[in-house]
C-alpha cells in the first residue's frame, strides 16, 4: 500500500505493519471535527490529502488559527504527548480530503513500541511549536497582506494542485479579522497577479510573487519544517542575522515599528 501521509511513508516496514491493522481509511469533509476543546480525543489522523486547522476558541465563540496541518503530519499529537484533551479545536478545513485513523486507546498502547515513529513525532512537535509561535507574533506586526499570502502558502505546501475552494468567510475566520478585511486583501493579491478568485474557488497564478508578498515568516516556518522533518536544507533570514553578543540578547534592539497598526483595515 502507498501511502502519501509522509509519517506512513517514510516508517520501517517492520513499524508499518504494526501500524496498519489498526488504520481506517476516512474521508475529511469540510467543518469535520478532528477533536473539540476538552473533550477526550478518541482517534489520531495521519493526513493523506486535505487540510486540517487548528484554531483556539475564544469566549464570544470566535476562532483563530494556530496550525495548519497536511500530509507531513498528525492530528492528536496531545495523545502521543500523554494528554486526553486540549483547549483548542481541530477541524477539516473547506479543502476536503482523506485520512487514515486510529482509535487513541491502540495509538497509545502501540507508539512506545516504534522507535522511528517516536521520533518522527517528537521533531514534528517541535516543528508545531514553531509554527505556533511564528504565527502568533507574524499576527501582531505583520500586515494583512503579508499575513494572507503566508496563509495562503501554506495551504498550498499542502494541496496536490494550485487551485483548491477557499471562501472569505472561512478566511477571515482563520486570520482573526473582519469578512471586509479579508475582500480588499484578496482584491489585492488578485490585482498584483498572484493568485486569480472567482465563487468561492482560489488559483495560485503566481507562486514566487505570492512567496514575495509574504512576510519572513514563512520562509522561517518551511525551512523549520524541511530541515526537521526532512534533514533539507533551504534559506532562513534568522541564519544571517546576529541575535546575541557576549552571551546576552540583542533581539530587539531595532527600530522596533512592527506594531498592529500595520495591519490593513480597522478592526484587521
Amino acid at each position: 500500500m502507498q501511502f502519501h501521509n509522509q509519517i506512513l511513508a517514510t516508517l520501517p516496514r517492520t513499524e508499518l505493519e504494526r501500524l496498519q491493522p489498526g488504520l481506517e481509511h476516512v474521508q475529511l469533509t469540510p467543518r469535520m471535527i478532528a477533536y473539540d476543546p476538552l473533550t477526550p480525543i478518541r482517534h489520531v489522523y495521519f493526513v493523506e490529502s486535505g487540510v486540517i486547522s487548528i484554531v483556539s476558541i475564544m469566549r464570544d465563540r470566535s476562532a483563530i488559527e494556530t496550525a495548519t496541518i497536511g500530509c507531513e503530519g498528525i492530528i492528536g499529537l496531545p495523545v502521543f504527548l500523554g494528554v486526553d484533551a486540549v483547549p483548542e479545536q481541530a477541524f477539516v478545513q473547506v479543502v476536503p480530503g482523506d485520512a487514515y485513523r486510529m482509535s487513541a486507546d491502540r495509538f497509545t498502547t502501540l507508539a512506545p513500541q516504534l522507535p522511528a515513529l517516536c521520533q518522527y513525532l517528537n521533531r514534528f512537535a517541535v516543528c508545531l511549536f514553531t509554527l505556533a509561535a511564528q504565527c502568533s507574533g507574524c499576527n501582531r506586526v505583520h500586515t494583512m497582506e503579508q499575513r494572507c499570502a503566508r496563509w495562503l502558502l501554506m495551504v498550498h505546501d499542502r494541496m496536490r494542485g494550485d487551485e483548491f475552494v477557499l471562501t472569505q468567510d472561512f478566511l477571515s475566520q482563520m486570520l482573526g479579522v473582519r469578512r471586509a478585511t479579508v475582500s480588499e486583501t484578496m482584491s489585492f493579491l488578485q490585482s498584483a497577479g498572484f493568485v486569480s478568485y472567482t465563487r468561492g474557488r482560489i488559483t495560485v497564478v503566481d507562486r514566487r510573487g505570492l512567496e514575495e508578498a509574504a512576510c519572513e515568516c514563512y520562509g522561517i516556518i518551511r525551512s523549520t519544517f524541511l530541515r526537521i522533518l526532512e534533514g533539507r536544507s533551504e534559506p532562513n533570514v534568522l541564519e544571517t542575522m546576529r541575535l546575541s553578543e557576549h552571551g546576552s540578547s540583542t533581539a530587539g534592539d531595532g527600530d522596533g515599528d512592527g506594531v498592529a497598526e500595520r495591519i490593513v483595515g480597522a478592526g484587521g
